[in-house]
């Protein structure tokens, strides 16, 4: 688990030919958009998002996000505690300080 300023993150992921996006945001907050091709799985949702990350390919190299940060860092010390995801690199600053390309997704309720 590491944490990475944007210019880490971006550049190290765009090299990861094994890279992962994960979105721990709530389903309110990634109405704002998404980084494409992001999995995403709300942190705030324990059961749902154990579910989800323990379906995922280990052998990947995740890199994960949320809002601002912070919960994108306990999100990976999940991932490698629980899940044995060893590959995990939070997003310092989050979606907040994003300047690449964003989907728009519509959720359905």
């Amino acid at each position: 688990m590491k944490n990475l300023t944007i210019d880490e993150w971006k550049s190290q992921l765009l090299s990861d030919s094994n890279a992962i996006v994960l979105d721990v945001r709530t389903t309110d907050e990634i109405e704002e958009g998404v980084i494409p091709n992001a999995i995403h799985a709300d942190v705030k949702q324990p059961q749902l998002f154990l579910d989800t990350v323990n379906a995922l390919d280990k052998t990947k190299n995740y890199y994960v996000y949320c809002q601002s940060g912070a919960r994108s860092l306990e999100a990976c010390a999940v991932l490698n505690l629980l899940c044995n995801i060893t590959e995990a690199y939070s997003l310092t600053g989050g979606f907040s300080v994003w300047d690449g390309e964003v989907e728009v997704v519509s959720i359905l309720n």
